[in-house]
């Protein structure tokens, strides 16, 4: 409920009275359970994040692990309410840490996966830790511009990274048999 009202109207809109009306509770539930606003963001960012780390881990076991990464990148709600978080970060310490701990682990999750795929493709010169950051960062832009209406350019982008994808990750039909 309360990541539905950030991705909908903003982390301000969470209230605990908007959170406790979308629940079908009284405000003091709320509060009963979560002491502060920041608690219950925390709670919420800590289950969320722990979730997509699982996620990203699964990604790394598939047979095309970039792609699903890339793919788990794109995912609008993820980017929304993460754009949110950092937004509430800007005012509120704790979750600045948490969110920058999250992306730390994320990050590194990333960079073993790319690195991984580079190494069984010749390209160890190619810096993994640096094409995560641009794959995340412009996945982020695509996802926050088509949030606003904003597409010149996209199909573009798109292209051009699946034509990456396909000279690192090609299909089961173009690689021949396992």
């Amino acid at each position: 409920m309360t990541a539905a009202i950030m991705i909908e109207e903003g982390y301000a809109a969470a209230t605990s009275r908007r959170v406790a009306a979308r629940a079908g509770v009284k405000p003091a539930l709320v509060h009963y359970y979560f002491h502060t606003m920041d608690d219950l963001f925390l709670a919420l960012f800590r289950k969320g994040a722990e979730a997509n780390l699982s996620r990203y881990e699964q990604a790394l076991a598939a047979h095309q692990p970039l792609r699903v990464l890339w793919r788990l990148a794109r995912e609008p709600d993820g980017v929304v309410l993460l754009a949110e978080f950092q937004a509430l970060a800007n005012h509120r310490k704790t979750i600045r840490a948490e969110i920058a701990e999250y992306v730390e682990r994320f990050r590194a999750l990333e960079i073993k996966a790319v690195a991984a795929r580079f190494a069984s493709r010749g390209y160890e010169a190619v810096p993994a830790g640096a094409v995560t950051v641009v794959m995340s960062a412009v996945a982020r832009v695509l996802v926050i511009e088509d949030v606003m209406g904003v597409t010149t350019g996209h199909q573009e982008v798109l292209d051009l990274v699946e034509r990456y994808l396909d000279q690192l990750e090609p299909s089961a039909a173009e690689s021949g048999p396992a």
